[in-house]
């Protein structure tokens, strides 16, 4: 046998361990990698369950509505909540999310668009203190 040939195999041993590495930390790591809008919510003693099965509508304090997390301008607003009830199953739940600095008559004004859109089950978002 020659000595000095090619070896004809690889040894993918440590590939596989790093690939299996880096699969754990993304598994570990994406659920926290979902962009968050910053809204300070008004306090409660009791608050709506929120359902992650559910669609989020917020409005920060500078009164700009997001849908799960993607700004909308007002006017595209009422037929994005449409779309998304149409292609979402039967009785699927919109949450507000709604910063306590904005003023009472826009979260109406955002939960009237929502309404005619066609939203039946609509839940309110508020941040519950610690005990």
């Amino acid at each position: 046998m020659n000595t000095k040939g090619l070896i004809g195999e690889i040894n993918i041993t440590s590939l596989a361990d790093v690939s299996i590495t880096l699969l754990v930390i993304f598994i570990i790591t994406a659920p926290m990698m979902t962009p968050g809008i910053d809204v300070n919510l008004p306090r409660t003693d009791a608050s709506l369950p929120h359902d992650e099965e559910g669609v989020t509508v917020s409005v920060n304090n500078e009164r700009e509505i997001f849908i799960e997390g993607n700004k909308m301008e007002t006017d595209e607003f009422e037929a994005r909540i449409a779309q998304i009830i149409r292609t979402k199953p039967p009785g699927i739940i919109i949450y507000l999310r709604a910063d306590k600095e904005v003023d009472y008559g826009f979260v109406v004004e955002v939960v009237g668009r929502m309404r005619k859109a066609g939203v039946k089950e609509l839940g309110l978002v508020a941040e519950i203190p610690p005990e």
